[in-house]
């Protein structure tokens, strides 16, 4: 059974350049590896982002880690920080769907 991690990403200084220059290798990414995420997307300040947050679908921290870790983004080093922990959805729109399909990979 496939458990939720969800990464809260923080950019670094010089971020919006990285992301820039791996914005194409990223979308080929999801487009290869979009199953293995729940939700993925910018964190924004106004109209500046200031971070990612995925939601990775992963049989454990390690396996999570490692789809994290093949984000282009990740090697780019666009994210100075990042904190993960287990997800377990309960309320909201789409709780019970993340949920369900988390059970069954």
């Amino acid at each position: 059974m496939k458990k939720l991690f969800a990464f809260y990403c923080r950019d670094g200084e010089h971020s919006a350049i990285f992301r820039e220059h791996s914005h194409d290798a990223l979308i080929e990414h999801f487009a290869e590896h979009g199953k293995d995420f729940a939700v993925a997307g910018p964190m924004v300040k106004g109209d500046k982002i200031v971070g990612s947050l995925l939601v990775i679908k992963a049989v454990d921290e390690s396996d999570a880690r490692a789809k994290l870790e093949a984000i282009p983004y990740f090697s780019v080093g666009v994210w100075q920080s990042i904190r993960v922990d287990e997800f377990q959805p309960l309320f909201g729109d789409w709780a019970a769907s993340l949920a369900e399909e988390a059970k069954h990979g």
